[in-house]
């Protein structure tokens, strides 16, 4: 195995430099398949048909606020080799996570040991379950096998900073099966 080398290898982060990912906000996050392989269904009349990778990483993304607490998902839509999400983190901070663990010390209640979000974490997260789940299908022979990974190595996000943004991506999420010939993920 060749040891990373800055020089030869430029892996750059495409993430914004110092900027906290588990600040509140809202985030609009593309994840695609490696090589842009129609792993996750087809699009038929301008709608998209999930096959069974589909459906596990539907279920997967929803169960996104059952792992991480002050979590919440916006549009959501699940292309052939893609997929787009918004995802809010909605509450942060040591005050709140340090006042629910003395307060349940105290009353002997469980502690909620979910983490807490950062975008990072939880695309990481996200994509070793349906990496998982799909190792398992693959093994099933209920969906095909994959070559090296299923999700290319990195994700895109951008930081909703208002509302109109907000609104246009959340549109833009809506419309994109009608829209899938002209999506620049159409191959």
């Amino acid at each position: 195995m060749t040891k990373y080398n800055s020089d030869i290898h430029h892996r750059r982060s495409i993430r914004l430099k110092g900027y906290d990912y588990s600040q509140l906000g809202l985030y609009f996050i593309t994840i695609c398949t490696q090589n842009r392989s129609k792993l996750l269904g087809d699009i038929k009349n301008s709608k998209i048909i999930l096959n069974d990778a589909g459906i596990m990483v539907y279920r997967i993304w929803n169960g996104i606020p059952n792992d991480f607490r002050n979590i919440q998902l916006h549009e959501f839509v699940i292309m052939p080799n893609h997929i787009h999400g918004i995802i809010e983190i909605t509450t942060v901070g040591a005050d709140s996570i340090s006042a629910l663990s003395i307060s349940a010390k105290d009353t002997g209640a469980e502690i909620d040991s979910a983490p807490t979000p950062a975008i990072p974490k939880i695309m990481q997260s996200f994509k070793r379950h349906t990496t998982i789940e799909y190792i398992k299908m693959v093994k099933l022979n209920i969906v095909p096998p994959f070559e090296k990974r299923i999700w290319q190595r990195n994700y895109y996000e951008h930081i909703i900073r208002n509302e109109k943004s907000y609104y246009q991506i959340a549109e833009y999420i809506q419309n994109n099966p009608l829209k899938w010939q002209e999506d620049k993920y159409y191959v």
